[in-house]
C-alpha cells in the first residue's frame, strides 16, 4: 500500500505545474508593463522633442497653417499619450492579479511540500519505533536463551 507521501506525488505534480505556469504569466506579465512604460517614454519624448521643435520653429515665425496642423498633431499626440498612461496602469493592476495568483500558487505548493515533509517524518519515527521494537524483541530472546544455558 503506498504511503501518504506517495500518494500525495500527483497533487504535488500538478501543483507544481500550476505553479510555474503562474511564474510564467507573471513573468509575461513583467514584460509587458515593461513595454508599456518603454512606449510611454517614446511618446512623452517624441512630445517634448515636439514642443521644442515648435520653439525653435516659432522663433522665426510661422504661418497660421502650419499653427493649426502644430496644435492637431500636438493633440493627437496628448490623446496617445493618455492612452498609454491608462495602458500603463492597466499593465500595472494586471501584473499585481498575476503576483497575487502566483504567490496563491506558490503558497499552495509550499504547503503541500510540508505536509509530505511531515508524512515522511512521521514514516520515518514509525519504522524507526518498528525497528526498535524488532531489536528490543530480538535482544530479549537473546537473553532468555542464555539464562536457559
Amino acid at each position: 500500500m503506498p504511503s501518504k507521501a506517495e500518494r500525495l506525488a500527483p497533487v504535488i505534480e500538478m501543483a507544481e505545474r500550476a505553479e510555474r505556469q503562474a511564474a510564467k504569466q507573471l513573468g509575461q506579465g513583467q514584460a509587458q508593463l515593461e513595454q508599456a512604460e518603454a512606449k510611454l517614454v517614446e511618446l512623452e519624448r517624441y512630445y517634448a522633442d515636439y514642443q521644442q521643435q515648435w520653439i525653435d520653429s516659432g522663433s522665426r515665425g510661422v504661418s497660421g497653417q502650419w499653427l493649426m496642423n502644430y496644435q492637431r498633431f500636438l493633440s493627437q499626440l496628448e490623446v496617445a499619450i493618455s492612452q498609454q498612461r491608462r495602458s500603463v496602469a492597466w499593465h500595472q493592476d494586471n501584473l499585481g492579479k498575476l503576483r497575487e495568483h502566483w504567490q496563491q500558487r506558490n503558497a499552495r505548493l509550499e504547503g503541500l511540500r510540508r505536509l509530505v515533509e511531515r508524512h515522511l517524518r512521521e514514516a520515518r519515527v514509525a519504522a524507526d519505533r518498528r525497528e526498535q521494537k524488532l531489536l528490543d524483541e530480538f535482544c530479549q530472546r537473546l537473553s532468555g536463551r542464555t539464562k536457559l544455558q
